[in-house]
């Protein structure tokens, strides 16, 4: 599997989009930026109060469950999103059905072409019962949503800014580490990240200072990686050399695996070099063999040889498994012929026998001939 996939698999909670949908004509019959939206008692509205104060007044009256929602500019990238239907993966799009608790909400990234030909928009949707905010979600405005029936007023002129504000509330209310189905801090985090707007990134800044949670550290120094470019690398590069928890710098080097900023392949190699837990410096090693390369090569084989812990040394050769094998196993063996530590050895030997290479194989009849 693809190190991207498994970023997204992990990490990635929101709604999803396809693509095609038409829409909402105006009052004067023009379209604005609302993704199509059926099966719904809809109002288009102009904002007339601070969007925390609306949101909040809108809220207070939902005795009932309702849908509101608006659109931001998204953040450039080759991000697509798509409906998953029942759990499935990278099945075509289809209408988003917000009421249908057996729908995955996932968000794709991929090397699959993409509209690119305008920026692109991405609507925030919110859905309240009982007098407070339940659900937040997130969707292409190419989308078509389904809201089931229910009540769904869309808010125009929202202001990018206004909109990380009020997001940023929900990433820090308490039940933001809560699992399931029903987390808007998640939700929230995610669409911070997708905002094209320089609040977005001192936004998630500010969610990675040491003095923050543990876990939203580790999930907005993700986000960082993924979606906020250069201003995110140096974000996390600042958290590599300076979060005092050994378990978010490890994370660290997850994000930076999948940032597509140049200078983030030195800073795992230098943390899988230099950083003071063995924990850590393993885990560079590993995201580093998802790279691939001669750099990361370099720094895997240096960890064998030179690297003071052994638990390290046997990650690091785990790592070149996961490298190509056209790479990895003429190292593997080179490791298991030369290397003067035997739990080195016998670390190279275990997964060279994993790897069902026929160099393998000739290697191991060229030990038992001897």
């Amino acid at each position: 599997m693809k190190m991207s996939s498994i970023a997204i698999r992990i990490y990635i909670a929101a709604a999803v989009a396809c693509f095609g949908g038409a829409g909402l004509p105006s009052a004067n019959g023009q379209q604005n930026d609302a993704p199509r939206i059926e099966n719904a008692r809809l109002e288009t509205r102009a904002l007339s109060a601070p969007l925390a104060a609306e949101l909040q007044s809108w809220a207070a009256r939902s005795t009932q469950p309702q849908w509101t929602g608006y659109a931001v500019p998204q953040v450039a990238g080759n991000r697509e999103v798509c409906c998953n239907y029942n759990g499935s993966w990278n099945q075509g799009c289809g209408t988003c059905r917000l009421e249908d608790g057996d729908r995955g909400i996932n968000m794709n990234s991929s090397d699959a072409s993409v509209k690119l030909e305008a920026p692109r928009e991405l609507a925030i949707l919110f859905r309240a019962e009982n007098n407070k905010i339940t659900k937040i979600r997130l969707v292409s405005t190419e989308c078509t949503l389904d809201a089931g029936g229910l009540p769904f007023v869309w808010l125009t002129g929202v202001k990018p800014a206004e909109s990380v504000a009020l997001l940023a509330g929900y990433v820090h209310d308490e039940d933001f580490e809560r699992h399931g189905d029903n987390r808007p801090g998640r939700e929230a985090l995610m669409a911070i990240a997708l905002h094209a707007d320089e609040s977005a990134d001192r936004a998630l800044q500010s969610f990675v200072r040491p003095e923050e949670r543990e876990e939203l550290r580790k999930q907005a120094a993700f986000w960082l990686g993924e979606a906020r470019a250069k201003p995110g690398f140096v974000a996390l590069q600042k958290m590599a050399k300076s979060d005092p928890s050994s378990d978010v710098r490890a994370h660290v080097t997850f994000a930076l695996s999948v940032s597509r900023e140049p200078g983030a392949l030195d800073e795992m190699i230098r943390m899988a070099h230099d950083d003071e837990s063995g924990h850590v410096r393993g885990q560079a090693l590993f995201w580093l063999a998802q790279k691939a390369g001669q750099k990361a090569a370099g720094a895997i084989t240096g960890a064998i040889e030179n690297d003071p812990d052994t638990e390290v040394k046997k990650k690091a050769v785990f790592a070149l498994s996961q490298m190509p094998k056209d790479e990895g196993v003429p190292k593997l063996i080179q490791v298991a012929q030369t290397n003067r530590n035997p739990a080195v050895r016998k670390q190279a030997m275990f997964w060279l026998g994993q790897s069902n290479d026929p160099r393998a194989l000739a290697f191991f009849e060229q030990v038992l001939s001897q």
